[in-house]
């Protein structure tokens, strides 16, 4: 009897615990394959905005605000969007709440990983190329790569913002190389890395050869840049966009638009139904993200919506934009993307083009760097501090791939975030892991006695 009476009360804890919590779902990881981005086995485009409430003055991280981030998905999901870039955010804090509410919105994040504490200075790019930095950058890395949703590392914003500051370039591929190798050392996702680069004609293709030239190890794994030479009413026909498109036809990584959206006349979107058409664009470019979400003092005419507090105001240009995404939907299909293109040529330098280096030369990562590789970037610096005055006037420079890492990083796949050897994370978009449950395991352990035994357990 006493047997029969605790096999009863296990029963009807088992039937009280009931099942396990159910694994959240998660979006599929981004790769890159040949000259276009692919999630799930499906070619991704990216159809979204630029997201910095508060602009960049306020250097604030607005997805580690929770009431900030519920109040702009809802919108986001209205608007019909897959993608935001956000350009400042704090490593030191948790994002894990946002991060999840956009998952659940099938929302990607690309991320800038420099803030103006922590960034290349134009004026002085070999002093601001530094440990320091770099253990920001890493930190960052370090904060976002455990979510699935992650989608890029933007390595530099506008570094190159003319034909006389070229001699940047350099420094902004060596942070490049050197995030790809943190990421190999670590074993993280082989999370996309590249630039996002202003739209300046006189260098325009250089700069995008130059991200792309040279040994595996120092070559981007995308280029974006910031366009606005498409004003409405403009046709595709009226713009330098075709010829942009016939221009880098030939380019082997993907190409996107960061920025997108002139506003000298009434914005109409139109640039949207090319953008996504796959007789003009997607064989060369993966779709773009609008400028700007929020309306900024300073930016005045770019915002989608008016913010304030818990409450937003639709724009006429959020319809606008709104109606351009559902008269242009993705394509399906490949969209005419190529796996067959060669690395670009590195280019030569000219009056728009001052860079000394030789083809197979960079700066080298600064010493005390491999450590981190070693160990992790260690605590994060947050918003807090600066590291543009911490390098010297001068650095070592050699072979481009020199010391980088270029194996280790795992391709991700539907539903899970990181590598083997990568550190569990926890991270709410990176799925979360089944609980250990004891109710579970007594029920398991109650059927097998049953089974074994019999009827003994009633006598």
């Amino acid at each position: 009897m006493k047997t029969s009476a605790i096999a009863a009360s296990i029963f009807a804890a088992c039937a009280a615990a009931g099942p396990a919590p159910a694994k959240r779902a998660s979006l599929p990881t981004v790769s890159v394959k040949g000259n276009a981005f692919f999630a799930g086995g499906k070619r991704f485009y990216i159809r979204g905005v630029d997201y910095q409430p508060g602009g960049s003055g306020a250097n604030e991280d607005p997805i580690a605000n929770t009431e900030t981030c519920k109040r702009d998905v809802a919108k986001f999901k209205e608007l019909g969007i897959n993608t935001i870039r956000v350009y400042t955010v704090d490593n030191s804090a948790n994002h894990d709440e946002c991060m999840q509410m956009l998952s659940d919105a099938g929302i990607y994040l690309a991320l800038d990983v420099n803030n103006p504490l922590y960034s290349i200075n134009r004026d002085s790019p070999a002093k601001s190329y530094n440990k320091m930095y770099l253990q920001s950058v890493f930190a960052t890395i370090d904060a976002f790569q455990k979510y699935d949703n992650t989608l890029a590392f933007f390595s530099g914003n506008e570094v190159i913002n003319n034909d006389k500051n070229t001699e940047c370039a350099p420094y902004v591929k060596a942070t490049d190389r050197d995030m790809r190798s943190y990421i190999n050392a670590r074993g993280y996702r082989k999370i996309p890395v590249g630039y996002s680069a202003a739209d300046v004609a006189e260098n325009r293709n250089e700069l995008a050869a130059y991200m792309n030239c040279g040994p595996d190890g120092a070559r981007s794994d995308f280029f974006a840049f910031n366009d606005y030479s498409w004003c409405d009413p403009d046709t595709f026909e009226d713009t330098d966009w075709s010829q942009k498109a016939k221009n880098f036809s030939s380019y082997s990584i993907p190409l996107f638009l960061s920025e997108y959206g002139c506003k000298e006349n009434k914005r109409t979107f139109n640039a949207v139904s090319a953008l996504y058409d796959t007789s003009k664009m997607t064989p060369v470019y993966s779709g773009g993200l609008v400028y700007e979400y929020t309306e900024e003092d300073g930016n005045e005419g770019f915002g989608l919506v008016n913010a304030n507090g818990n409450s937003v105001t639709d724009k006429p240009d959020f319809t606008a934009l709104k109606d351009a995404f559902s008269k242009a939907p993705a394509p399906t299909g490949d969209g005419g993307y190529k796996t067959d293109n060669k690395p670009s040529e590195c280019p030569k330098k000219s009056t728009h083009w001052d860079v000394d280096l030789n083809d197979d030369e960079l700066p080298l990562t600064p010493d005390g760097v491999k450590e981190y590789f070693d160990n992790g970037a260690g605590k994060a610096p947050g918003l807090k501090g600066g590291s543009q005055e911490a390098g010297a006037n001068t650095v070592k420079t050699g072979p481009a791939a020199s010391g980088a890492v270029t194996t280790g990083s795992t391709e991700g796949s539907s539903g899970t975030a990181g590598g083997a050897n990568a550190k569990p994370s926890g991270g709410a978009a990176a799925g979360l892991a089944p609980e250990f449950m004891f109710a579970p395991l007594m029920c398991g352990l109650v059927v097998l006695v049953s089974s074994v035994f019999g009827g003994s357990l009633i006598l």
